[in-house]
């Protein structure tokens, strides 16, 4: 199955009583179908699966894939700083459905790249379901760097990299070495995981992205991942500017708050059906300077 294209990284919608809102959820994996978009991830770091129970996180990935119904991929979060945890929610995507698992690096432990390597050999070894890292520095405090993502490349089962590190140098670097003589696994995919840098990435040889600004405009991320793809690079890049203040106002403080705020306000201004609600503790919403910067960039891509 070839994995190249958009992908929302979906938020967790949450009620008054910060319970999970299922029936909201399913309304906004509706709106990503009817805009386009080609596939979603649920429990990412957007969908604030550091705070969901583990029965909430497989519910929520059940919920997905049924209202997915196939009519888009359904990539799971199912990441953990804990191997067997990481395998028993990858085992329940794959038993759910899911099309393939997104895998944070493990966080707070710290291990080193062998560490980093016997984990995720572990769980491809264990689960038969296509697997996509996820490399964020910032998040988890390691980076997986280019020689560890090029031997992870080779073990089956692992198909892909969300590069969020940030360091375009170091999506060259993986993916010239993927071109290197040697490397059968020539269907590894990178994707990008920062909505600002899509362009470059997938002009560097990346196949996509998974955003966070599509949970608001995915026509419009959709329509530049697919400029990208097909080399129409002047096409890309007008929409790359047009959204370009969007998608830094959109990480003004940590994500998902402002995503969040900025589809309670389209909600309450009745422009869309999405829903997203508060966010659990230890985050917070955002700050009132930042709400009002956030209602300023809606009213300039015309969407408020």
């Amino acid at each position: 199955m070839d994995y190249a294209g958009c992908y929302t990284a979906i938020v967790t919608p949450f009620k008054k009583k910060l319970v999970v809102d299922y029936d909201g959820l399913r309304e906004n994996i509706r709106f990503q179908i009817d805009n386009g978009i080609d596939g979603v991830v649920p429990c990412g770091t957007t969908g604030e699966a550091a705070t969901l129970s583990m029965e909430e996180h497989e519910k929520i990935i059940d919920t997905v894939v049924d209202e997915a119904n196939g009519k888009i991929k359904v990539i799971a979060g199912t990441g953990s700083n804990n191997t067997a945890e990481a395998i028993e929610l990858t085992r329940h995507a794959k038993d759910s459905g899911a099309d393939a698992c997104l895998l944070i690096t493990p966080y707070y432990n710290k291990p080193t790249q062998e560490g980093i390597y016997q984990h995720y050999k572990k769980i491809a070894e264990t689960v038969d379901i296509p697997l996509i890292l996820y490399n964020i520095k910032s998040r988890t405090g390691i980076n997986i760097e280019p020689d560890t993502t090029i031997r992870l490349s080779k073990i089956k089962g692992i198909i892909g990299i969300k590069e969020a590190s940030g360091d375009l140098n170091q999506v060259s670097a993986i993916i010239s070495k993927l071109k290197t003589k040697g490397n059968k696994n020539f269907n590894f995919i990178l994707l990008s995981g920062d909505d600002a840098l899509t362009l470059p990435i997938i002009a560097l040889g990346g196949k996509g992205v998974i955003s966070v600004v599509s949970n608001i405009m995915p026509k419009d991320v959709k329509t530049l991942t697919d400029y990208c793809l097909s080399g129409n690079f002047e096409g890309a890049r007008e929409i790359h500017y047009k959204l370009l203040n969007l998608t830094k106002t959109m990480f003004i403080e940590t994500n998902p708050a402002p995503v969040k705020y900025a589809m309670n306000v389209l909600k309450e201004n009745n422009k869309t059906g999405m829903n997203a609600g508060n966010l659990r503790l230890p985050l917070v919403g955002v700050s009132d300077a930042s709400k009002e910067k956030i209602k300023d960039v809606l009213k300039e891509v015309d969407i408020l």
